[in-house]
């Protein structure tokens, strides 16, 4: 298991989920049931760096924006649908989180509570275990700090398509 085959695993449940949440988590975790213990503890600790990757001010801020609001939970639901979203659509959000303006966002699927469980499922059923982290979660996000009355300058396409501004947060 490498990067490269853990955003292929990702991008084949993707593909195959029809854009169904609940569909994707079934598929994830079935497709990392079937690695061997060795490949599916590495698919998890790949999946953590890439949670851990997204953990930014900026991207916390467009999912402020987009959600309305977002705590921590919401946050980590976020960087999880936002990675069973494929490579490259993680990589254009985490270059540029104003990006997400152009993606056709449904919230209920981009704050899904169930993506990051299914991977954890997934390894419990290749390893008969519960997987443990390979290094502990950052303890505060990347980036500059954004605040509530500045969060809609910060991200102006965001602070535009969800009618944030105008309305307040």
């Amino acid at each position: 298991m490498n990067t490269e085959k853990f955003w292929s695993i990702i991008q084949d449940c993707h593909d195959a989920s029809g854009d169904d949440m609940y569909r994707k988590d079934q598929l994830i975790k079935a497709a990392i049931g079937r690695l061997s213990g060795e490949d599916a503890e590495t698919f998890y600790t790949i999946f953590n760096q890439m949670m851990d990757a997204a953990y930014a001010w900026g991207l916390w801020g467009a999912a402020y924006l987009i959600n309305w609001g977002c705590g921590d939970d919401a946050f980590a639901d976020f960087r999880a649908s936002l990675i069973s979203r494929g490579h490259a659509a993680y990589e254009r959000a985490i270059a540029n989180p104003d990006s997400l303006a152009d993606e056709d966002i449904d919230p209920d699927a981009w704050f899904h509570e169930g993506f990051q469980y299914a991977v954890t499922d997934g390894v419990k059923v290749a390893l008969g275990a519960r997987p443990k982290r390979a290094t502990p979660p950052p303890a505060s996000p990347a980036g500059n700090p954004w605040t509530e009355a500045t969060v809609q300058n910060d991200f102006p396409n965001l602070a535009r398509r969800w009618g944030v501004g105008s309305a307040g947060v």
